[in-house]
C-alpha cells in the first residue's frame, strides 16, 4: 500500500539515529545530546485528504463512504485510517446484538449476496436473534418481565461478534483503496496557526521507562489531513482534547458525559445448555436498587454465549467492584444454568457512553468532527450502539467527500469545516431515536431502580418519548462517589475457579500485552493525591473500579502507609479510571501502539 511503504520508508530513514543511540545508550552525556540532535530533525510526514482516526464502526463506515463517493464521481481522494490495536478489532468489545439498518445503507444489497461465492458470504452476520426475554433478578430467583419494545430482537437483528464485523469492513477498506494502518495510536491532534486541525501525531515508538530512546526507537509520523474524524469510541483522548481545546460540550449547551463499565466473557457451552439466538437481558441483582445497570446472555452461534454486566459508573459506594458485582452476577442460578460445564474463552471490559442526546457535545470543528461514540451515540435504553455509530459514520463520509469537492472545485486549499455534517445528524433516524430515549436513562440515577422503571415505563407506553421535558444529568461520574466512612463496605467471595475467576486469571484471556519497558501512559497530575485523598477518604477505590487490576496498594517499605502502584501493563484500556477517579487525578493516555488487549471473538 501506498501508506504503509512511505511508513517503513520514514522508519529506515531513521535506523542511522537509532545506530547512534546504540552507539551511546551507556553513556548519558552523549546519549542526551545525540536525543537534542535526532529531536531537532523534523518527523515524517505523509498527506492525505481525510484522516480516520480509529478503526471502530463509525471510522471504518466513514472510510468504506467516502471511497464509494470517490468511485461513483471518479476522484482521486486519499484516506487512511489508524487503529491503536494490533490488529482491527483487537480493542473492539461490545455485547453485541446488531441492528443491521446503518450496514442496509452502506451496502444496499448485502443481504441478496450472502450465498457460496458472493460478495457477502463471509459477513460475520450468522446467527438471528430468536427470541427475547427479560427478567428482574433477586439473589436467589428470577421474575420475568415484559420485553420493551426498543428490546425487541427477533428475527431482525443479529448476534455477533463486533471484533469479527470490524475485522470484516476493514478489508472491504483496503480493497477500495483506503490505507489502513493498525499498531499506529493517535499521540497528538495538529494544529496550524489559524486554529484548525490539520492532522494527528502517531506516538514514537522504542521509548524506554526513563523517557530514554532505546535501539529499537522509530519516531512516529505527521498524518496530515485537510479533514480528520475521530472515532475513538467512548472516552477517547484526543477526543477530550479536542472537547476542552474547542469548548464542544459548551457550545452545545451539553450535559455532562455519563458513562458504565460494561465487562464481558465469551462461553463456549454444553449443547444441552445453548440455545441459539436467544437473547435475554436482566435488571437487579447483584447491583442494589441505587446503582444503574443490568446484565445480558446472548447466544451466538457455535455453542458460544455471550454474557456480561453493565455497571452505571455514577454510583456512590466506592468499595464497590464491577469487577466483582460480574463475578456475583454469574452465580445467580439463571446465569450459572447457562455456563456451568462449559469453557470460558475470553475476557474483556469496556466504557460506555451513557449520557444520550443532551449529552452530545458540538460534533464540527475547523478541520474535523467527531463521530460514533466519541461523539457519544449510543442508545442506552436500546442497548446498541453499533448501528449509530455506524450511521455517523457514514454521514460523515458523505459531507467528507462532498466538502472536500467543493474545496477543489473552488480552489481552495487548507482544513475545511463540515458545516452540514450536525445538521444532517440531526435530521436522522440516529436523533430520532435518541429523542424518544432521552429521558429514560438519567430517570434511574434521580429516582433509583424502581422510580427509573415506573418513569421508563411512562416514557416508552404512554407518553412514547414525547414528553414536553428533558432530564438532564446533574453531574459527572466521578462526583457521584461519596466517602468510604458515608457508605457500607461491600465484602466479596473468592472465586471458585469454576465459573468465577480471579483478575490475573480473566486478564489473561484478554490476551493484554504492552511492552514493559515504555513511559507510563496512565499519568497522575498529583502523584502524592492517592495517599494523602483517595486511600484515607475514599478507601483505595482505584483498586476496586479497575476491572483488571492496575490499581493497587502496597505498604511504603520505608513509612509503612499504604502506597498507590500502577501496573500499566494490565490495562485493558476501559478507560474507567479517567472515569471515576474522585478527584480527576488520572489521566489515560495511548501507550505504545500495538499494546493492549487482544480480542477475537467479543
Amino acid at each position: 500500500m501506498f501508506g504503509l511503504g512511505l511508513l517503513a520508508r520514514a522508519a529506515r530513514q531513521h535506523q542511522l539515529q537509532c545506530t547512534v543511540s546504540r552507539l551511546f545508550s551507556s553513556c548519558r552525556p552523549l546519549a542526551a545530546a545525540t536525543d537534542a540532535v535526532q529531536q531537532a530533525q523534523p518527523r515524517e510526514q505523509l498527506q492525505y485528504d481525510l484522516c480516520i482516526v480509529g478503526a471502530g464502526p463509525a471510522g471504518l463506515s466513514a472510510a468504506i463512504r467516502f471511497k464509494q463517493l470517490c468511485k461513483e464521481d471518479n476522484r482521486d481522494l486519499s484516506v487512511c485510517l489508524i487503529e491503536k490495536g494490533s490488529e482491527v478489532g483487537a480493542h473492539i468489545l461490545s455485547g453485541n446484538v446488531f441492528e443491521p439498518r446503518a450496514l442496509d445503507e452502506l451496502f444496499p444489497k448485502w443481504s441478496e449476496q450472502q450465498g457460496e461465492g458472493q460478495a457477502f458470504a463471509d459477513l460475520p452476520l450468522r446467527q438471528k436473534a430468536t427470541a427475547d426475554r427479560f427478567y428482574m433478578l433477586t439473589q436467589g430467583s428470577s421474575i420475568r418481565l415484559p420485553n420493551p419494545p426498543q428490546m425487541k430482537n427477533r428475527g431482525k437483528n443479529y448476534i455477533i461478534s463486533l471484533s469479527e464485523l470490524t475485522r470484516w469492513l476493514a478489508k472491504h477498506a483496503e480493497e477500495q483503496g483506503v490505507d489502513v494502518f493498525p499498531g499506529f495510536a493517535g499521540k497528538e491532534v495538529l494544529y496550524d496557526w489559524h486554529n484548525a486541525v490539520v492532522g494527528v501525531a502517531t506516538g514514537d515508538m522504542g521509548i524506554a521507562k526513563d523517557g530514554c530512546r532505546k535501539p529499537s526507537y522509530t519516531p512516529g509520523v505527521d498524518l496530515m489531513a485537510r479533514l480528520t474524524l475521530f472515532g475513538e469510541g467512548a472516552r477517547g483522548s484526543l477526543s477530550q482534547s479536542l472537547m476542552q481545546h474547542y469548548g464542544l460540550r459548551e457550545a452545545a449547551g451539553a450535559s455532562p458525559q455519563t458513562y458504565a463499565l460494561g465487562l464481558k466473557e465469551v462461553w463456549e457451552v454444553p449443547e444441552e445448555q445453548h440455545q441459539p439466538g436467544l437473547v435475554l437481558h436482566t435488571v437487579g441483582y447483584p447491583l442494589d436498587n441505587s446503582t444503574y445497570g443490568g446484565g445480558w446472555i446472548y447466544h451466538m452461534e457455535g455453542r458460544r454465549v455471550s454474557l456480561g454486566l453493565v455497571v452505571g459508573l455514577d454510583y456512590a459506594n466506592p468499595s464497590l467492584s464491577p469487577y466483582q458485582e460480574f463475578q456475583a452476577f454469574k452465580r445467580h442460578p439463571l446465569v450459572a444454568a447457562t455456563i456451568v460445564g462449559g469453557t470460558c474463552l475470553q475476557y474483556g471490559a469496556r466504557s460506555l457512553n451513557e449520557g444520550g442526546l443532551q449529552s452530545i457535545p458540538k460534533l464540527a470543528f475547523p478541520g474535523g468532527a467527531l463521530i460514533g461514540c466519541s461523539a457519544g451515540f449510543l442508545n442506552t435504553p436500546k442497548i446498541k450502539g453499533t448501528h449509530t455509530a455506524m450511521k455517523s459514520g457514514i454521514v460523515a463520509g458523505e459531507e467528507a467527500f462532498r466538502a472536500l469537492g467543493l474545496a477543489d472545485d473552488a480552489g481552495k486549499k487548507g482544513p475545511i469545516t463540515l458545516r452540514n455534517y450536525a445538521d444532517r445528524m440531526e435530521v436522522s433516524w440516529v436523533y430520532q431515536e435518541l429523542e424518544r430515549a432521552r429521558n429514560i436513562r438519567p430517570g434511574f440515577s434521580k429516582w433509583g431502580l424502581w422510580g427509573g422503571m415506573a418513569n421508563a415505563a411512562l416514557s416508552t407506553y404512554l407518553l412514547r418519548g414525547r414528553e414536553p421535558w428533558t432530564l438532564k444529568h446533574r453531574h459527572a461520574d466521578h462526583e457521584a462517589t461519596k466517602l468510604a466512612r458515608d457508605c457500607p463496605p461491600k465484602d466479596y467471595p473468592k472465586p471458585d475457579g469454576v465459573t468465577t475467576f480471579d483478575i490475573p486469571t480473566s486478564l489473561y484471556r484478554s490476551g493484554t500485552n504492552h511492552n514493559h519497558d515504555q513511559p507510563p501512559h496512565l499519568v497522575l497530575a498529583d502523584p502524592g493525591l492517592p495517599e494523602v485523598v483517595n486511600h484515607p477518604q475514599y478507601g483505595g477505590p482505584e483498586a476496586k473500579y479497575c476491572p483488571a487490576g492496575v490499581y493497587e496498594y502496597a505498604a511504603d517499605e520505608a513509612s509503612g502507609r499504604p502506597r498507590l502502584v500502577i501496573n500499566a501493563q494490565n490495562c485493558l484500556h476501559c478507560k474507567a479510571c479517567s472515569i471515576k477517579d474522585p478527584r480527576q487525578n488520572i489521566t489515560w493516555t495511548v501507550p505504545e501502539g500495538g499494546g493492549g488487549p487482544n480480542y477475537t471473538i467479543m
